[in-house]
C-alpha cells in the first residue's frame, strides 16, 4: 500500500470519527433541549436556568469578579 492511501485512509477515518461524534453531539444538545422543556413545563425559569448553567461553568474567582463588575456598573448607572 502506497503512502498516499495510507494518509487518504487515515483522513476517512478522523472524517468519519468527526461525522460519528456530530450525530452523537447533536443528540446531547436534543436531550438538553428536552430537559429544559420539561423544567419550563413544571414551572421554571428556563432564561435563569440558562443563566445559573453558564455561572457553574466559570471558576469562582472569575464567577465573582465578573459579579463585582456587574455591580460596580448597575451602581454607576443607577440601577438596584
Amino acid at each position: 500500500m502506497s503512502e498516499g492511501n495510507v494518509a487518504a485512509d487515515q483522513l476517512r477515518l478522523f472524517i468519519e470519527r468527526i461525522e460519528r461524534l456530530e450525530e452523537e453531539k447533536k443528540g446531547i444538545a436534543d436531550d438538553i433541549k428536552d430537559v429544559y422543556s420539561e423544567a419550563k413545563a413544571t414551572g421554571y425559569d428556563v432564561k435563569t436556568m440558562r443563566a445559573i448553567v453558564r455561572l457553574r461553568k466559570l471558576e469562582s474567582h472569575v464567577r465573582q469578579e465578573a459579579e463585582a463588575l456587574l455591580e460596580t456598573y448597575k451602581s454607576a448607572l443607577g440601577i438596584e
